[in-house]
Formats: C-alpha cells, structure tokens, sequence
C-alpha cells in the first residue's frame, strides 16, 4: 500500500495512518518530488504530474513490488490516477480522498500559474501555505484539536517556494480522468468539513469508479488522515478487505 501526500505536505501528513496500517499490510509513504526528503530532487523544466507517477512506479520497482494499493489524497489523488494512466497493470486499488477526477477550469488553472508566480517572485511559499492552513483544516479541528493544527502548520511551513511552483504548474496541467479509472475497485473518501472539495467533486469519483463505495469522515476537513486518522485507516481497510 503506498500512501500519496496532499499539497503542499510531505509523507509526515501519514504518520499515525501509516503505524495503523502497517498491521496486516506492506505500508510505504512517498515524498513527491520537492516535499520533505525528496527536496532536493530535480524538478524539470515541463512541470507534469506525470513524473510524479513514474518516480512511484520506480519505488515500486526499487522494492520489487509489481503493483500495490494507491491511497491519494487531494494532490496524492492527482498523482495517483495519473499512475493509473501510465501503469494501470500494476494498481491493486485505488482509494481517493477529498480530491476529483475533472481537470482545472481556465479559471483554476489560471489562479495556480498566478500563485506559483508569486512564490516563485517572493523566493518564500510560508506566506501562501500559512493562508492555506485554514482551508485544508476544519473547523472541528481548528476548534478541538491544537495539536494537530500546530503538527499541519509545521509540515506547511517547510514546503520551499520551487517545489510549491512546480506542484501548481503540474496540477493545472493535469488531464481529466473521468474515463482513466472505469473497472477498477477503488473507494472514495471525503472529510465531511472540506471546503476545498465539494460533495459534488467526491460525487464524480464514485462516478468514474463504476459506483464505487463512497465514505464521509465526520469532524474532518481536506485532510482526514491528519485530522481523524483512526476513522480514515478504518475506510482504507474497507477497500482493502476487498481487495
């Protein structure tokens, strides 16, 4: 099972869901290219969330796994379908969480290349990923839970100005997916508070999935695995148990 981090986080983001899975399950958290330990990876000129799906599939190949269970959530569910693009043969399943199959209106995708400007302008991203702290958390969270808004904005705060840059350039480049994940067995997942994803979007994703089976996390925003990681294990092994 390979665990996808959301933007602009790193695989810390997956701590507590990681030490629950690791119970019964081969667990293997990623950093994207710039995030956490692969900071200093090159990042190439043609930002594409392409790369990213192929430095998985060369993870997988470096462990000698032929395929594994994909679990993305927001940005991590981009990369992951694009996985499912390029090397459909080797996805077990495919859970998404608080992410969407559809690709970027001109408007979205057009505010992304804007942000990664101004960053890239700045030379500092705390600026724009403090701003995003309130959105990807809810407002159970924000009100119960000051320690896992403190270990958030940590994460937050160590995302450097290029990697932020590359990652919203690759976002708004993505393609749809609407017809890429037909005949898979997968599982959508959505924190019952999150702004930045509607039910509509988690709607499109049990759509793409052939009706797949859909979960709502109560008490959690953009990132259930930070904000009840108890309960999003819990929908993982549903998918799982399947599988």
């Amino acid at each position: 099972m390979v665990l996808l981090h959301a933007f602009p986080l790193h695989a810390g983001m997956w701590r507590e869901v990681a030490d629950d899975l690791a119970t019964g399950h081969l667990v293997i958290t990623v950093d994207q290219r710039g995030f956490g330990d692969s900071a200093d990876i090159v990042l190439p000129t043609a930002a594409s969330l392409d790369v990213c799906a192929d430095d998985l599939a060369g993870v997988l190949d470096e462990l000698g796994e032929p395929g594994a269970v994909l679990v993305g959530v927001s940005m991590g569910g981009y990369v992951a379908m694009a996985f499912a693009r390029r090397h459909a043969s080797r996805l077990r399943g495919l859970v998404l969480a608080d992410t969407k199959v559809t690709a970027d209106t001109l408007d979205a995708a057009a505010k992304r290349l804007e942000i990664a400007e101004q960053v890239l302008a700045e030379g500092d991203a705390r600026g724009f990923t403090a701003s995003m702290l309130p959105k990807l958390l809810g407002e159970t969270t924000r009100a119960e839970k000051p320690d896992v808004v403190k270990e958030t904005a940590a994460i937050l705060a160590e995302a450097s100005s290029e990697a932020v840059a590359w990652a919203q350039r690759a976002m708004a480049a993505r393609p749809g997916s609407e017809t890429v994940l037909a005949g898979l067995r997968g599982l959508a997942v959505r924190g019952a508070e999150d702004t930045l994803m509607s039910a509509e979007d988690a709607d499109g994703v049990v759509r793409a999935l052939g009706g797949a089976p859909a979960v709502v996390i109560p008490g959690a925003g953009h990132l259930p695995p930070l904000e009840r990681p108890r309960e999003f294990a819990e929908a993982v092994r549903r998918l799982t148990r399947a599988v």
